[in-house]
Protein backbone atom coordinates (compact mmCIF):
# COMPACT_ATOMS: atom_id res chain seq x y z
CA UNK A 1 0.00 0.00 0.00
CA UNK A 2 2.99 2.73 1.05
CA UNK A 3 4.20 1.67 -2.66
CA UNK A 4 1.07 2.51 -4.20
CA UNK A 5 0.80 6.07 -2.60
CA UNK A 6 4.29 7.12 -2.74
CA UNK A 7 3.97 6.34 -6.68
CA UNK A 8 0.50 8.01 -7.25
CA UNK A 9 0.71 10.80 -9.37
CA UNK A 10 -1.30 12.92 -7.03
CA UNK A 11 0.88 12.29 -3.82
CA UNK A 12 3.92 12.78 -6.35
CA UNK A 13 2.34 16.51 -7.78
CA UNK A 14 1.94 17.26 -4.26
CA UNK A 15 5.47 16.11 -3.31
CA UNK A 16 6.96 18.16 -5.59
CA UNK A 17 4.65 21.62 -4.96
CA UNK A 18 5.62 20.88 -1.19
CA UNK A 19 9.52 20.85 -1.81
CA UNK A 20 9.37 23.91 -4.37
CA UNK A 21 7.58 25.95 -1.57
CA UNK A 22 9.29 25.06 2.08
CA UNK A 23 12.91 24.73 -0.27
CA UNK A 24 12.07 28.22 -1.52
CA UNK A 25 11.05 29.79 1.99
CA UNK A 26 13.52 27.87 4.15
CA UNK A 27 16.60 29.53 2.44
CA UNK A 28 14.96 32.81 2.25
CA UNK A 29 14.84 32.44 6.33
CA UNK A 30 17.90 31.55 6.55
CA UNK A 31 19.07 34.69 4.53
CA UNK A 32 17.22 37.56 6.10
CA UNK A 33 17.57 36.07 9.29
CA UNK A 34 21.62 36.60 8.81
CA UNK A 35 20.32 39.83 7.11
CA UNK A 36 18.35 40.83 10.45
CA UNK A 37 21.12 40.09 12.75
CA UNK A 38 23.59 41.92 11.03
CA UNK A 39 21.21 45.20 10.96
CA UNK A 40 20.60 44.82 14.56
CA UNK A 41 24.80 44.83 14.75
CA UNK A 42 24.85 40.99 15.93
CA UNK A 43 28.03 40.70 13.20
CA UNK A 44 28.63 40.73 10.02
CA UNK A 45 29.45 37.04 8.94
CA UNK A 46 25.94 35.56 9.54
CA UNK A 47 25.80 35.14 6.06
CA UNK A 48 29.22 33.17 5.96
CA UNK A 49 27.93 30.89 8.44
CA UNK A 50 24.36 30.03 6.21
CA UNK A 51 26.72 28.91 3.56
CA UNK A 52 29.00 26.79 6.04
CA UNK A 53 26.58 25.23 8.09
CA UNK A 54 24.43 24.27 4.97
CA UNK A 55 27.59 22.19 3.58
CA UNK A 56 25.98 18.99 5.13
CA UNK A 57 23.08 19.92 1.98
CA UNK A 58 25.70 19.77 -0.77
CA UNK A 59 27.82 16.97 0.69
CA UNK A 60 24.71 14.77 0.84
CA UNK A 61 23.11 16.07 -2.53
CA UNK A 62 26.12 15.13 -4.28
CA UNK A 63 26.39 11.61 -2.31
CA UNK A 64 22.92 10.69 -3.11
CA UNK A 65 22.97 11.88 -6.65
CA UNK A 66 26.01 9.63 -7.32
CA UNK A 67 24.16 6.40 -5.02
CA UNK A 68 21.06 6.55 -7.23
CA UNK A 69 22.61 7.01 -10.55
CA UNK A 70 22.16 2.75 -10.90
CA UNK A 71 19.14 3.09 -8.47
CA UNK A 72 15.79 2.47 -10.60
CA UNK A 73 13.70 1.90 -7.80
CA UNK A 74 10.92 4.01 -6.46
CA UNK A 75 13.13 5.11 -3.91
CA UNK A 76 16.14 5.81 -5.86
CA UNK A 77 13.73 8.16 -7.74
CA UNK A 78 12.74 10.44 -4.98
CA UNK A 79 16.19 10.37 -3.73
CA UNK A 80 17.78 11.63 -6.90
CA UNK A 81 15.27 14.10 -6.62
CA UNK A 82 15.65 15.31 -3.25
CA UNK A 83 20.07 15.50 -4.17
CA UNK A 84 19.40 17.55 -6.60
CA UNK A 85 17.14 19.94 -5.20
CA UNK A 86 19.82 19.87 -2.32
CA UNK A 87 23.10 20.91 -4.75
CA UNK A 88 20.79 23.48 -5.85
CA UNK A 89 19.57 24.78 -2.36
CA UNK A 90 23.12 25.17 -1.29
CA UNK A 91 24.53 26.73 -4.52
CA UNK A 92 21.30 29.30 -4.24
CA UNK A 93 21.65 29.61 -0.18
CA UNK A 94 25.49 31.06 -1.25
CA UNK A 95 24.46 32.83 -3.94
CA UNK A 96 21.77 34.73 -1.85
CA UNK A 97 24.70 34.81 0.83
CA UNK A 98 26.60 36.60 -1.27
CA UNK A 99 29.16 34.24 -1.11
CA UNK A 100 29.66 33.13 -4.67
CA UNK A 101 28.03 35.63 -7.15
CA UNK A 102 30.08 38.02 -9.06
CA UNK A 103 33.06 40.21 -9.60
CA UNK A 104 30.61 43.32 -9.89
CA UNK A 105 29.26 44.32 -6.68
CA UNK A 106 27.86 48.24 -7.82
CA UNK A 107 24.71 49.56 -8.64
CA UNK A 108 24.29 49.52 -12.78
CA UNK A 109 24.34 53.45 -13.68
CA UNK A 110 21.04 54.67 -13.95
CA UNK A 111 20.40 54.90 -17.92
CA UNK A 112 23.19 52.53 -19.00
CA UNK A 113 23.13 51.27 -22.52
CA UNK A 114 21.50 47.91 -23.25
CA UNK A 115 25.07 46.39 -23.90
CA UNK A 116 26.96 48.11 -21.18
CA UNK A 117 23.73 47.36 -19.21
CA UNK A 118 24.38 43.53 -19.97
CA UNK A 119 27.79 43.49 -19.03
CA UNK A 120 27.02 44.84 -15.36
CA UNK A 121 24.27 42.17 -14.81
CA UNK A 122 26.51 39.72 -15.94
CA UNK A 123 29.27 40.67 -13.73
CA UNK A 124 26.65 40.45 -10.98
CA UNK A 125 26.21 36.94 -11.16
CA UNK A 126 28.94 35.39 -13.16
CA UNK A 127 30.56 33.22 -10.57
CA UNK A 128 27.65 32.01 -9.25
CA UNK A 129 26.05 30.75 -13.07
CA UNK A 130 29.53 29.62 -14.09
CA UNK A 131 29.23 27.23 -10.84
CA UNK A 132 25.68 26.23 -11.94
CA UNK A 133 26.66 25.21 -15.68
CA UNK A 134 30.02 23.24 -14.06
CA UNK A 135 27.49 21.05 -11.95
CA UNK A 136 24.95 20.43 -14.48
CA UNK A 137 27.99 19.67 -16.91
CA UNK A 138 29.41 17.10 -14.41
CA UNK A 139 25.87 15.35 -13.86
CA UNK A 140 25.23 15.27 -17.48
CA UNK A 141 29.36 13.27 -17.25
CA UNK A 142 27.62 10.81 -15.12
CA UNK A 143 24.80 9.99 -16.59
CA UNK A 144 25.58 8.72 -20.17
CA UNK A 145 25.47 4.62 -19.05
CA UNK A 146 22.99 5.92 -15.82
CA UNK A 147 20.13 3.52 -15.13
CA UNK A 148 18.44 6.91 -13.24
CA UNK A 149 18.36 10.22 -14.74
CA UNK A 150 16.21 11.56 -12.73
CA UNK A 151 18.49 13.85 -10.94
CA UNK A 152 20.22 15.11 -13.65
CA UNK A 153 16.99 15.96 -14.94
CA UNK A 154 15.86 18.13 -12.18
CA UNK A 155 19.01 20.01 -12.02
CA UNK A 156 18.46 20.96 -16.02
CA UNK A 157 15.17 21.93 -15.31
CA UNK A 158 16.21 24.47 -12.61
CA UNK A 159 19.13 25.16 -14.73
CA UNK A 160 17.13 26.30 -17.88
CA UNK A 161 14.31 28.09 -15.67
CA UNK A 162 16.57 30.41 -13.52
CA UNK A 163 18.50 31.16 -17.14
CA UNK A 164 14.84 31.95 -18.49
CA UNK A 165 13.53 33.80 -15.44
CA UNK A 166 17.05 36.27 -15.33
CA UNK A 167 17.09 36.84 -19.00
CA UNK A 168 13.35 38.25 -18.31
CA UNK A 169 13.83 39.93 -15.38
CA UNK A 170 16.95 41.63 -17.46
CA UNK A 171 14.75 42.30 -20.76
CA UNK A 172 11.98 43.29 -18.42
CA UNK A 173 8.52 42.40 -16.87
CA UNK A 174 5.86 44.19 -15.50
CA UNK A 175 6.36 42.55 -11.48
CA UNK A 176 9.59 42.31 -10.00
CA UNK A 177 9.89 41.75 -6.02
CA UNK A 178 13.52 42.77 -4.82
CA UNK A 179 12.28 43.05 -0.56
CA UNK A 180 13.28 39.23 -0.62
CA UNK A 181 16.87 39.88 -1.73
CA UNK A 182 19.01 39.93 1.05
CA UNK A 183 21.86 42.66 1.73
CA UNK A 184 24.62 41.21 -0.32
CA UNK A 185 22.34 41.34 -3.39
CA UNK A 186 21.32 45.01 -2.95
CA UNK A 187 22.79 46.23 -6.50
CA UNK A 188 21.13 43.27 -8.15
CA UNK A 189 17.81 45.10 -8.52
CA UNK A 190 19.47 47.86 -10.85
CA UNK A 191 20.12 45.29 -13.20
CA UNK A 192 16.52 44.35 -13.97
CA UNK A 193 13.81 46.31 -16.06
CA UNK A 194 10.58 46.99 -15.16
CA UNK A 195 8.48 47.17 -18.16
CA UNK A 196 6.26 45.90 -20.45
CA UNK A 197 7.07 41.88 -21.33
CA UNK A 198 9.24 41.64 -24.52
CA UNK A 199 8.82 38.64 -27.53
CA UNK A 200 11.18 36.43 -24.91
CA UNK A 201 8.57 35.87 -22.39
CA UNK A 202 6.05 33.94 -24.56
CA UNK A 203 8.74 32.37 -26.60
CA UNK A 204 9.99 30.65 -22.90
CA UNK A 205 6.81 30.13 -21.28
CA UNK A 206 5.86 28.10 -24.10
CA UNK A 207 8.91 25.91 -24.29
CA UNK A 208 8.56 25.60 -20.73
CA UNK A 209 5.37 24.55 -21.12
CA UNK A 210 5.61 22.14 -24.06
CA UNK A 211 8.58 20.85 -21.78
CA UNK A 212 6.12 19.84 -18.89
CA UNK A 213 3.43 18.68 -21.66
CA UNK A 214 6.61 16.16 -22.91
CA UNK A 215 7.84 15.09 -19.53
CA UNK A 216 3.98 14.20 -18.65
CA UNK A 217 3.26 11.92 -21.92
CA UNK A 218 6.22 10.65 -20.81
CA UNK A 219 4.88 9.53 -17.47
CA UNK A 220 2.22 7.89 -18.29
CA UNK A 221 3.82 6.15 -21.24
CA UNK A 222 6.34 5.18 -18.65
CA UNK A 223 7.02 1.47 -18.17
CA UNK A 224 7.46 1.02 -14.41
CA UNK A 225 6.00 2.55 -11.23
CA UNK A 226 9.35 4.34 -10.84
CA UNK A 227 9.39 5.66 -14.36
CA UNK A 228 5.66 6.99 -13.66
CA UNK A 229 7.17 8.48 -10.64
CA UNK A 230 10.03 10.47 -11.80
CA UNK A 231 8.49 11.73 -14.82
CA UNK A 232 5.48 13.10 -12.71
CA UNK A 233 7.90 14.98 -10.63
CA UNK A 234 9.90 16.56 -13.28
CA UNK A 235 6.27 17.60 -14.89
CA UNK A 236 5.43 19.03 -11.61
CA UNK A 237 8.64 21.41 -10.80
CA UNK A 238 8.44 22.45 -14.92
CA UNK A 239 4.84 23.29 -14.30
CA UNK A 240 5.71 25.04 -11.21
CA UNK A 241 9.11 27.01 -13.28
CA UNK A 242 6.38 27.98 -15.68
CA UNK A 243 3.87 29.43 -13.18
CA UNK A 244 6.86 31.20 -11.40
CA UNK A 245 7.33 32.98 -14.88
CA UNK A 246 3.63 34.12 -14.97
CA UNK A 247 4.24 35.45 -11.19
CA UNK A 248 6.63 38.29 -13.09
CA UNK A 249 3.47 39.66 -15.12
CA UNK A 250 0.18 38.09 -13.14
CA UNK A 251 -1.54 40.63 -10.90
CA UNK A 252 -1.17 38.21 -7.89
CA UNK A 253 -0.05 38.49 -4.53
CA UNK A 254 2.46 35.39 -4.44
CA UNK A 255 4.80 37.21 -2.30
CA UNK A 256 2.30 36.08 0.36
CA UNK A 257 3.93 32.65 0.07
CA UNK A 258 6.66 33.20 1.64
CA UNK A 259 6.42 36.19 3.52
CA UNK A 260 5.11 34.95 6.43
CA UNK A 261 7.61 32.31 7.19
CA UNK A 262 10.46 35.55 7.11
CA UNK A 263 11.58 37.42 10.08
CA UNK A 264 10.13 40.60 10.68
CA UNK A 265 11.70 43.79 9.65
CA UNK A 266 13.35 46.40 12.63
CA UNK A 267 10.83 49.04 10.58
CA UNK A 268 7.28 46.54 11.08
CA UNK A 269 8.96 45.75 14.75
CA UNK A 270 8.53 48.99 15.40
CA UNK A 271 5.55 49.60 13.64
CA UNK A 272 3.99 46.71 15.72
CA UNK A 273 5.38 47.97 19.30
CA UNK A 274 3.88 51.20 18.34
CA UNK A 275 0.65 49.84 17.61
CA UNK A 276 0.63 48.18 20.65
Amino acid sequence: MLDTLLTSPIVATLAALFLWWFSTGAILMRVKAADAAQAAGRGTDGHVWSVVLALPLLVLGLFGFTHTLTDTSVGGVYIAFLSALAVWGWIEIAFLSGVITGPNTAPCPPFAALGRRFLSAVGTIAWHEALLFLTFVWMLAQTPEAANRFGTWTFAVLFVARVSAKLNLFLGVPRIHTDFLPRPLAHLPSHFRRGPVTAFFPVSVTLLTLAAACWAERALSAPDAAGTLGFTLLTALTALATLEHWFMVLPVPDDKLWRWMLPASEATKTRLRKDA
